[in-house]
């Protein structure tokens, strides 16, 4: 039988390295959030050709050059895409704006407009401070609710403590594939939005999931082997039995986000990566870390 508690600092230090460097690269670097939570207008557009290419000026200075003489008080970042088209961000416009810039804009091509969104500032911010609440929602609510459900098992582990074990994993879980988003936002320019919200939601709730089965399995031993074993031979036991069935379970989530990884749309490259990251780390931190932490909270013989 794996000796689970015996090696638990291995585990701990293993999550502490991950979990700093993730933690650092969100403090340093902070994340590129985008439209729909700061405000402001996306637009992506094409030419068929670019008439107005030069050897010595780049296309995107071109396109800069060209909206910011159309308009003084609107100042526009253009970024090129792989497939040669372009992808500008402005302040949120009106519809009045968006029609002149299309004219300007075609005298340097065939204007080819592959999609235009405009988000207010109000809206934005508000999204953004629905989305910062809806995650500590979730995992305030969940931490309660396990609190509630092991509320029949309080020896040798109080039941509010599965509810914090569970709190402090899952805080674990979403600040690892954080921490990578935020890497990525410096390296590559990658921008957060509601669909990184809505990952990192998936990915606590499959964590929980993976957590509850293996808590489920210790109370039900709590109960069956009270005062015949200690606690750390529960745990192992517990975790031992439930074992295949996480790492099982887990697989058939990750083979599928890898195949979405590997042939799906671009436009969810990063938030299926960001679910894979939470999924992995979910899984690991439901075994490795959760029932260690418990072990932490009491050591005395399970009576």
């Amino acid at each position: 039988m794996f000796d689970l508690i015996g090696k638990r600092n291995i585990f701990f230090v293993f999550s502490g390295i991950i979990l700093t460097v993730a933690v650092v690269f969100i403090i340093i670097f902070g994340f590129n959030p985008a439209i729909d939570l700061t405000g402001g207008t996306e637009w992506h557009i094409g030419f068929k050709p670019f008439t107005a290419s030069s050897a010595l000026v780049a296309p995107e200075e071109i396109i800069k050059s060209v909206l910011s003489d159309s308009t003084r008080s609107i100042e526009a970042s253009v970024k090129s895409v792989s497939d040669g088209s372009f992808i500008i961000r402005l302040p949120a416009i009106d519809e009045k704006n968006h029609q002149s810039f299309v004219a300007t804009l075609k005298g340097l091509g065939e204007f080819e407009e592959k999609s235009f969104s405009s988000i207010g500032p109000t809206i934005g911010s508000e999204l953004r401070r629905k989305s910062i609440w809806a995650i500590i929602l979730v995992l305030v609510g969940i931490s309660l609710y396990i609190a509630w459900a092991f509320r029949k098992v309080s020896q040798p582990v109080k039941s509010w403590k599965y509810g914090v074990v569970t709190l402090l994993t899952l805080v674990h879980d979403v600040c690892i594939p954080a921490g990578l988003l935020a890497l990525l936002g410096e390296l590559k320019g990658i921008e957060i939005d509601t669909n990184f919200i809505v990952a990192l939601l998936v990915v606590m709730g499959f964590s929980v999931h993976d957590t509850i089965v293996v808590f489920d399995r210790i109370r039900e031993n709590l109960l069956l082997r009270r005062g015949r074993s200690t606690l750390a031979e529960i745990i192992n036991f517990s975790v031992n039995e439930t074992f295949v069935r996480s790492i099982n379970t887990s697989l058939t989530l990750i083979f599928v986000l890898l195949a979405l990884l590997l042939v799906g749309p671009a436009s969810l490259f990063y938030f299926v990566l960001t679910i894979l990251v939470g999924t992995v780390f979910g899984t690991y931190s439901s075994i490795f870390v959760a029932s260690p932490l418990l072990f932490l909270w009491s050591r005395k013989r399970c009576t």
